[in-house]
């Protein structure tokens, strides 16, 4: 009997959460906003999920088929609207530079998804630890890990989420790493 990594490898455990839930499903097309080398998406394939997805990074999807995964920009990709079922975008979206290539990067996600399709994020914010984050440009912040992310706060998410006329399947929940970063989960329904 495979292992519980074997089965689902280093999965973020908030999708795992959705898979418990029953919200992502036999079936779907899975689509994967900046997918790295895959970590999400070991239980997809094992699963034979139809998973397709990009990443700036060619290095990152060499080792996935080719004929499913590109080395595109989130912003610019070429897979067509209402492509998925499922958009998965985990730790991405904070690597914004600024607004406009936020915004870009969201919209590159938001348009595969189909009507009545799952949209799951997972990015950097300052919920929990607004007066720990360095402010440098914009939203781009100076994290006490020592690391710099565009981040968003509630306020935001709830502005974004009118903008894109969707509804909360979750409410935002926010893990906080000890003095060291927040990430927040931010799942909707299109």
């Amino acid at each position: 009997m495979p292992t519980l990594r074997e089965q689902f490898g280093p999965i973020d455990i908030y999708l795992f959460d959705q898979l418990l839930r029953g919200r992502i499903a036999p079936g779907m097309r899975i689509f994967d906003a900046g997918c790295g080398a895959g970590r999400n998406l070991t239980y997809f394939f094992r699963e034979n999920y139809d998973i397709h997805g990009v990443d700036a990074d060619p290095r990152a999807v060499a080792s996935l088929p080719p004929d499913r995964f590109r080395a595109e920009p989130l912003e610019s990709h070429s897979f067509p609207d209402h492509f998925a079922d499922v958009v998965l975008s985990s730790a991405v979206l904070h690597f914004a530079r600024d607004d406009a290539h936020f915004h870009a990067m969201l919209q590159g996600s938001w348009r595969v998804l189909k009507p009545g399709g799952l949209f799951f994020c997972r990015l950097a914010s300052n919920i929990g630890m607004e007066s720990r984050m360095v402010p440098l440009n914009g939203r781009r912040h100076l994290l006490p890990d020592g690391s710099e992310r565009y981040l968003v706060d509630e306020p935001y998410l709830m502005q974004l989420t009118a903008e894109l006329d969707a509804t909360f399947l979750d409410p935002l929940k926010t893990s906080i790493v000890q003095n060291q970063r927040c990430m927040t989960t931010w799942v909707l329904r299109k």
